[in-house]
């Protein structure tokens, strides 16, 4: 081989390497570039969707807890409310039984009066049994 066939190969060569790489770089390039961003919006998309439906989830949590919480501070309230019933709610607890047990005496000497009797007595009954909650209440609070 001749010097001029040399450089004619060697030419040649380097022609098909540097048009191997202009099409390797504009053309197949492009190609991956695009689809490597393709992925990298779809990837960032399903993380979001995941993120967005635990978002969901997390404030369906929160409002259940909320309304628990509210369920139990009502609960809270009317505990406290019943806690404060003191003495003179057990003496007025006590005089309305005095007075069912006379209205009940009283519908005793009626003939008709059987069915108001007994649920006078009942009521009192009632009444009594509320005024003896209250009473140990009040003890307690005195220790």
């Amino acid at each position: 081989m001749t010097a001029v066939q040399i450089c004619a190969l060697i030419a040649i060569v380097l022609m098909t390497a540097g048009i191997y790489w202009l099409a390797y770089r504009n053309g197949f390039s492009n190609g991956l570039t695009e689809g490597y961003a393709e992925g990298y919006s779809e990837g960032i998309a399903v993380q979001s969707a995941d993120k967005s439906e635990e978002i969901r989830n997390l404030t369906l949590s929160l409002n259940q807890v909320q309304n628990k919480q509210e369920q139990l501070y009502d609960f809270y309230k009317r505990a406290l409310e019943a806690a404060q019933l003191g003495e003179p709610a057990r003496i007025t607890l006590l005089e309305i039984a005095e007075k069912l047990r006379i209205a009940a005496e009283t519908f005793a000497a009626f003939r008709t009066g059987k069915k108001l009797e007994r649920e006078t007595r009942a009521l009192r009954d009632q009444a009594l049994a509320i005024a003896a909650l209250l009473e140990p209440a009040d003890q307690e609070n005195a220790a």
